[in-house]
């Protein structure tokens, strides 16, 4: 009776000591995943915090390049109302507006014009005729140039640039290219049939098709005037 008495407790001593083993086993399983979770969790949260930094820099960029894009269209429109109402009067202005699509950024513009205090809001090509989008067109090629640093240095080339500006409204474009050329330093050669356009040129040149070759001439001031 004794002796199975003490096999039993032998048995479960035995068992007991496999428990606490596997007890110990476990609970330092537990303890490590316990550390690698805490870990994992300090992970998650520098990560968590690295994007809000990021989202606070990318929101920074947004802005600062929405200021900068902003910037350039104010100084484009302002160009250009500039010579569109040197040209044509002071009851014109360019608008431009910005919208975003497929994360692009689109611009569509616009001409303003003032009828007695009634504005009428068109297409540069539905305003006034050709003339109108000549204009615009040889505006903005000198806005985008003096906007940007890609065209620091060099001459301003045009082919002729007021072909559909009626002859009412030629001589102030002829002004105006001169006034550009002279605010901002840069010289202008100009391919054009146009009398008014050719003489406000510091130098002229005539070149005539004679026997299948071009004969290139300096045109003098008498002559550059009759013309």
């Amino acid at each position: 009776m004794l002796e199975d008495l003490d096999r039993t407790i032998n048995d479960i001593e035995k068992e007991t000591q496999q428990l606490l083993i596997e007890f110990n086993v476990k609970k330092s399983i537990k303890e490590k995943l316990e550390n690698d979770l805490s870990a994992k969790e300090n992970e998650l949260e520098e990560i968590r915090e690295l994007m809000d930094v990021l989202e606070q820099v990318k929101f920074l960029l947004q802005r600062a390049s929405e200021y900068a894009r902003e910037q350039i269209k104010q100084q484009i429109e302002m160009l250009v109302t500039h010579c569109l109402q040197f040209v044509f009067g002071p009851n014109i202005e360019f608008q431009i507006e910005l919208s975003e699509a497929a994360n692009k950024t689109n611009a569509e513009f616009y001409v303003i014009s003032d009828y007695d205090n009634f504005k009428v809001k068109t297409k540069p090509q539905d305003a006034r005729g050709g003339g109108v989008v000549d204009v615009i067109s040889l505006a903005l090629r000198i806005a985008v140039i003096q906007s940007t640093n890609a065209y620091k240095n060099g001459p301003l080339i045009l082919d002729e640039p007021a072909k559909h500006v009626s002859s009412e409204y030629i001589a102030n474009v002829a002004q105006f290219l001169k006034q550009i050329s002279d605010i901002f330093h840069r010289q202008i050669i100009m391919v054009t049939h146009n009398n008014y356009l050719s003489e406000i040129a510091d130098a002229a040149y005539k070149v005539e098709l004679k026997n299948g070759i071009s004969d290139v001439t300096l045109v003098d001031e008498k002559e550059q005037n009759k013309l």
